[in-house]
Formats: C-alpha cells, structure tokens, sequence
C-alpha cells in the first residue's frame, strides 16, 4: 500500500507501439483528470523519462486521439535504463517531477523497466500493448485486433490478382515468436496452409500436400501464411518453387501491421485498460500489470507476469488445421 496521496501521475509508451495506444493515454490522462490529479506524458518512453522530457496531459490536451494510431507520446528503445545508471537517473527524475505514479504501456520489455522503478520506490502499472497479442498474464494485448484487421485487408487484396494469375502467394506476418497473429489471420483470409513457430513444420504435409489438394479440388491459388517466428518466407517460396516448380510471390507485411486508426475492440479494451491503471494506482497498489480474462479486468504481479508465457490456443489452432485440411 502507498502512503502518499496521488497529485500527479505519468504515462509512457515503449516498446513497438501498437494501435489502441492513443486509446490507452486518453483514457490515463482524463481519468486522472476526474480525479483532480494532474498526469505528465512522457515522450520516447524510458529515454524521456531519463532526460525529462515531459508534456502536461488535459483532457483538452488528448481530445481526439483516440482515433489515431501510433502513439503520440513517440517510443523507442533505451540500453542506458536497462543499466543501474541508468535506472537511477529514471528514478530521480520521477522525483524531481514529482511523480507519484506511472503507467507503462507496452510489451515484456516495458514492464521490467516497470518492474525496476517499483523496486526503487516509483508505484507502476503496466499496460499491455503489443499486436503481438504474446503477453502470458492477459487474454488479449492492445493493438491485436487492429494488425489482424489490417493483415486481411491487404491478404484479401492479393487474392484478387493471385486468383486472376492463377498463382501461390506467400505472406509474413508479424508475431515475434508468437504464431497468434498468423492463426487468427490465416483463418480469416481462408489460408491453403499457416505456419507458426509453437507448431514443428512437416514441409511436405503441412505446406506441398496442401496445395495439390487445393488444386485438386478446383482451387487455382494458393495462400501460405507464415508467422515471422518460423523463418524468412522467402526461403518458404524457394522451397515451394523447388518442389513444385510454381514461382510463389512472397509478400513481408512489415510494420504496415502497427499502423492504422484502432479498430472498435482495440479502442474500447485500450479504454478500459487505461482506467483500470489509475483506478489501481489511486487503490495504493504498485507494481501491477493490467489484464483482460474472460472479458473481465484484473491485474497481477509485474514479477510474476513476466515469467509466464501465453501459449497458442490449441482450439483456434486446430479450428485452422480443419480448415486447411482439405
């Protein structure tokens, strides 16, 4: 518990944005606000908390961005806080501001740095943000909703000239070594095969098998999803040219994936998440990362969270295997 009254509170994003993380800013900044607290954003995350570089956030100040993607806040990596300098330079500028606070937003990353200013005494809540949707202690992570979304879009747009050409395309998604976002993809787009890094891949089954089925039974294209955790998908097209003799288009999705205005559900969880954050801090409690379970909001402990790994649901996963199996 924390002995001090709340007065002003900061909010960071760091790591890879994702969309949703406006969302999740807003929402710090007004519920704050509703609280008579002031709240400090603090831009390029732990390097502007390092280097005070700070801007008051108003509910004038965050009107509007929940529509926008990115972050306004800009992220970027920091070697220098991830040293004991470092930290202590963090530290002493959540004094110097007089920061009674923070709220993290971002992945795995994000939240050690969170976990190392709770130790030092600095009361933090992290917020799950990645499109990597890879975060052990949560259900769903901000941004995931939006890249699927965007990945199908531009996958829908392939299958237009792949079916007119009578062709295999072969596209990476994002997903770190997580296999999420290709499973949750590759169902929607009605993938021919999807390849994840949780799953060992049997080449001729999983992918060549695949395909002369498709064509067997009437399908003039092919669609092969693979998740970046797997390997480069232009080794997968080399290898399908090899056994085939069909010259696949390999298309990288890349970061187009982190862009975009947030989707409805990434808007509305963001939104959640971010109340849920002061609500925490303004309870006394510390060094908590915000959850989303069976659409419910909870929270648990930084340490904790972070030992624990969010495996690939066996039943959307095997949802795509009957999908792809014939």
């Amino acid at each position: 518990m924390l002995d001090k009254k709340i007065a002003r509170i900061g909010v960071l994003t760091s790591g890879g944005d994702a969309p949703g993380m406006n969302a999740a800013i807003r929402a710090v900044a007004r519920t704050a606000a509703a609280h008579g607290i002031q709240c400090l954003g603090i831009r390029r995350g732990y390097n502007g908390l390092i280097n005070g570089d700070v801007t008051e956030l108003g509910p004038q100040n965050v009107a509007g961005i929940v529509t926008r993607g990115g972050t306004i806040l800009y992220t970027a990596r920091c070697p220098e806080f991830m040293t004991e300098a470092g930290l202590q330079k963090g530290v002493d500028s959540c004094r110097y501001l007089g920061i009674d606070g923070l709220v993290a937003i971002g992945g795995d990353g994000t939240f050690r740095g969170a976990l190392a200013l709770a130790a030092h005494g600095v009361p933090t809540i992290g917020v799950p943000g990645t499109i990597d949707n890879d975060i052990g202690c949560t259900h769903y992570s901000i941004g995931f909703d939006t890249a699927c979304n965007t990945a199908i879009a531009c996958i829908d747009k392939l299958r237009d000239t792949m079916q007119s050409h009578e062709r295999c395309s072969v596209v990476e998604v994002m997903g770190r070594n997580a296999g999420h976002l290709a499973v949750y993809v590759g169902i929607a787009v009605g993938a021919t095969a999807i390849l994840v890094p949780e799953k060992e891949v049997e080449f001729e089954t999983d992918v060549i098998e695949k395909m002369r089925s498709a064509r067997i039974h009437g399908r003039n294209h092919s669609i092969i999803i693979v998740a970046e955790g797997v390997g480069r998908a232009t080794d997968i097209g080399h290898r399908i040219l090899e056994e085939t003799g069909m010259d696949p288009r390999v298309t990288i999705l890349g970061h187009i994936q982190r862009g975009g205005s947030p989707t409805a559900r990434d808007r509305v969880t963001a939104s959640r998440m971010g109340v849920y954050a002061v609500e925490t801090l303004l309870e006394g409690r510390s060094n908590r990362v915000v959850c989303i379970r069976n659409g419910e909001m909870c929270d648990h402990d930084i340490e904790e969270a972070l030992t624990m790994k969010r495996d690939l649901q066996e039943s959307m996963y095997r949802t795509a295997l009957a999908l792809t199996s014939v």
